[in-house]
C-alpha cells in the first residue's frame, strides 16, 4: 500500500498536477503521495517549500510531521519506530505493529467463541439472542450468556403438573407436595393432575383391640396374661402397650417387650473391670491377667511378686506384671528357658582371642590368662605377656666373656674377636693395624663393627632396619655400599640415600632364625678409596605368641 501511494504522488509529479491533491486517500496514504511528488519535482531555489520533503518551518529550515524525524541532510524525513523505540501504548497481551509516520496494537490472542473483537481491540460478548444466531427450538425461549446462550423451556403445563428442564410436563403428587389436603379422618390418594380424599374405616393399632360394639378400640391389658408378658418380671399396663419393670442385670426392650441381660462389659468398657470383663446373666465378674491377682474389691488387679517363690536360678527382679531373672557377673541367662544362668566361656567369645595376649583358661564365672613356660610374664592388666628382659634380671647364662643381648622371649650371649692383623677398639669395633703397603692389607676394611638387631616375625615390608654411611660428609665424596655376606633367602636388600645407603626387609620373614650380615661401604675421597665392614648380627624371633583357646603349647 506505501508504494502504491508513492506511485501515486510519482504520477501527479510527472503529469505537472500539484502535490497537495484533494483526492481522498487517508492521512498516512496522503502523506505518502505528497512526499513522493516532492521529493521528485525539480529543485527551485527560489522556491522555500521545494527544499523540505514535508513541512518548512521558516528561514530555510525544514520540520517534519508527527511520526516522522528530519534526516542528517536537513531536508528529507524518514519514519519513526515507536515500537523499537517503546513509545507505543499497546497492553498486555496485545503486539505492536509500526506503520508510516504511525503505529498500531493487534491482539495476540482471538477472542473465542461466543465474542466479537471491537474497535478498541477489546474483546465483547455476542448476543446471540438478539442477533438471532442461535438454535433454540420453537417451544423454548432464548437466554443469552457470557459467551454462550441458554435454551429455557416454555411454560405449557396446565394446573397439577409440573415441567421439567426438558419441557415434559410430570405429574403432582399433592398428597406428599401439600400438608393435611384431607378432612381428619379421611386418607389422600394420588391421582393424574389432582388427588381424591376416602373416608377411613376402624382400624386398631397394636396394644388395641375393637369394643364388643365394633366401632371401637379399646386398650388391651397385657399384664392380666396367664404367664405374665414380663416371665418373672415386674408387669406395668400402658395405654396400648405396657412396660416390664426388670431386675438388676437387665433392660427392657421395647421392641421385642422382653427383659434382656445387660452386658456390663460391652456397655461398660474399661469401667467395671481393670484387666478382663467376663459377662454372666444378670452381672458379671472380673479376672486379672497373668502377673496378677484380683484385689480384694473383685475389680481392680494387684501385681503378683513371683520371685517370693524363686523362679530363677540366681538373681530375680519383680516387675509390674512378670519378673526378670539376670545373673551374675560372669554368667548369662539361658535362651532356653529364660531362667538358667550358664558359665560364660569368655575364652570362646568373639573377641576371646583378644581376652588374652597368649593363653587364655576358662573358669566358673571367670577367666584367667597364661604365658610361655619361659621368657614372658603376665603384666599387671592379667591380660597381656610382657617379655622378661634376663640381662636386667640377671636370670640369663652367659659366661663372664660372653655379653647378653636380650630378645624377644629370651636372650643371646654374644662375643667376637678380632681378625689377624685387627686390634679391638672398643665395645663393638676393630681397627686395621697398619699394613707393609701389600695390595693383600690395603684392600682389607679400616674398620670392622659389630652390631645386634632384633626384630619379631612377619614385619611389613619394605621396612628399613639398618643404616650405614661415613661419619661426616666432604663434597665429591663417592660412596658405594652392599651387602657382601650372610644375605641367605635374600630376605635383606640395601638402597642408596643421599647420605649412604638403608638396609630393609624386602621380603617377608615367616619364620625365627639368626642372620649374620656383611655390609661393605666403600668410600672414595679426594682420590683414595676406603673400605669399612659392619658385622650386622639380625634375630629374627617369634612375635608374641597368640595360642587359640585350650591349645597345648609344644
Amino acid at each position: 500500500m506505501c508504494c502504491d501511494c508513492c506511485l501515486l504522488g510519482r504520477a501527479a509529479q510527472e503529469k505537472g498536477l500539484p502535490c497537495d491533491h484533494s483526492l481522498s486517500l487517508g492521512y498516512q496514504c496522503g502523506l505518502v503521495s505528497r512526499a513522493c511528488c516532492d521529493d521528485g519535482a525539480p529543485d527551485v531555489k527560489t522556491n522555500t517549500l521545494a527544499k523540505c520533503a514535508q513541512e518548512c518551518v521558516g528561514n530555510g529550515t525544514c520540520a517534519c510531521f508527527k511520526g516522522y524525524k528530519l534526516k542528517p541532510d536537513g531536508k528529507n524525513c524518514e519514519d519513526i519506530n515507536e515500537c523499537l523505540l517503546g513509545a507505543s501504548n499497546c497492553r498486555g497481551g496485545e503486539r505492536c505493529i509500526n506503520t508510516l509516520g504511525s503505529f498500531r496494537c493487534q491482539r495476540e490472542v482471538s477472542c473465542g467463541t461466543g465474542y466479537e473483537l471491537t474497535d478498541s481491540n477489546n474483546c465483547k460478548d455476542i448476543d446471540e439472542c438478539e442477533s438471532g444466531t442461535h438454535n433454540c427450538a420453537p417451544d423454548f425461549m432464548c437466554q443469552n450468556t457470557q459467551g454462550s446462550f441458554r435454551c429455557r423451556p416454555k411454560n405449557q403445563c396446565g394446573d397439577g403438573y409440573i415441567q421439567d428442564a426438558l419441557g415434559s410436563c410430570i405429574d403432582i403428587n399433592e398428597c406428599l407436595a401439600q400438608t393435611g389436603p384431607c378432612h381428619p379422618g379421611q386418607s389422600c390418594v394420588n391421582t393424574v393432575g389432582s388427588f381424591t380424599c376416602q373416608r377411613n374405616s376402624v382400624n386398631c393399632g397394636r396394644g388395641y383391640h375393637l369394643n364388643d360394639n365394633g366401632n371401637r378400640c379399646v386398650d388391651i391389658d397385657e399384664c392380666k396374661g396367664p404367664d405374665g408378658e414380663c416371665a418373672g418380671h415386674g408387669c406395668i399396663n400402658l395405654v396400648g402397650s405396657f412396660r416390664c419393670e426388670c431386675k438388676i442385670g437387665f433392660i427392657f426392650n421395647s421392641i421385642s417387650r422382653v427383659c434382656e441381660d445387660i452386658n456390663e462389659c460391652r456397655h461398660y468398657p474399661g469401667r467395671l473391670c481393670a484387666h478382663k470383663c467376663e459377662n454372666a446373666v444378670g452381672s458379671y465378674k472380673c479376672s486379672c491377667t497373668q502377673g496378677f491377682k484380683l484385689a480384694s474389691d473383685g475389680r481392680n488387679c494387684d501385681d503378683l511378686n513371683e520371685c517370693e517363690s524363686s523362679p530363677c536360678s540366681q538373681e530375680c527382679a519383680n516387675v509390674y506384671g512378670s519378673y526378670q531373672c539376670y545373673c551374675r557377673r560372669g554368667y548369662q541367662l539361658s535362651d532356653r528357658d529364660g531362667i538358667n544362668c550358664e558359665d560364660i566361656d569368655e575364652c570362646a567369645l568373639p573377641t576371646g582371642g583378644h581376652i588374652c595376649s597368649y593363653r587364655c583358661h576358662n573358669t566358673p564365672g571367670s577367666f584367667h590368662c597364661n604365658c610361655p613356660a619361659t621368657g614372658y610374664t603376665l603384666a599387671p592388666n592379667g591380660r597381656s605377656c610382657q617379655d622378661v628382659d634376663e640381662c636386667v634380671t640377671g636370670t640369663h647364662t652367659c659366661s663372664e666373656t660372653e655379653s647378653c643381648f636380650n630378645v624377644q622371649g629370651g636372650f643371646r650371649c654374644l662375643s667376637f674377636e678380632c681378625p689377624p692383623n685387627y686390634r679391638r677398639a672398643g665395645e663393638n669395633r676393630c681397627e686395621r693395624l697398619l699394613c707393609n703397603q701389600t695390595s693383600e692389607c690395603l684392600a682389607l676394611p679400616l674398620r670392622i663393627t659389630y652390631y645386634h638387631l632384633t626384630f619379631p616375625t612377619n614385619i611389613p615390608v619394605p621396612t628399613n632396619v639398618f643404616r650405614m654411611g661415613p661419619s661426616n660428609t666432604v663434597p665429591g665424596d663417592h660412596v658405594q655400599i652392599a651387602i657382601v655376606g650372610g644375605n641367605k633367602g635374600d630376605f635383606f636388600g640395601m638402597q642408596r640415600v643421599p647420605s649412604g645407603g638403608e638396609m630393609a626387609v624386602t621380603r617377608p620373614i615367616t619364620e625365627p632364625q639368626d642372620f649374620e650380615l656383611s655390609l661393605e661401604m666403600r668410600l672414595l675421597r679426594y682420590g683414595t678409596t676406603s673400605t669399612y665392614l659392619a658385622k650386622v648380627l639380625v634375630f629374627v624371633v617369634q612375635e608374641q605368641p597368640i595360642l587359640p583357646y585350650n591349645a597345648i603349647p609344644e
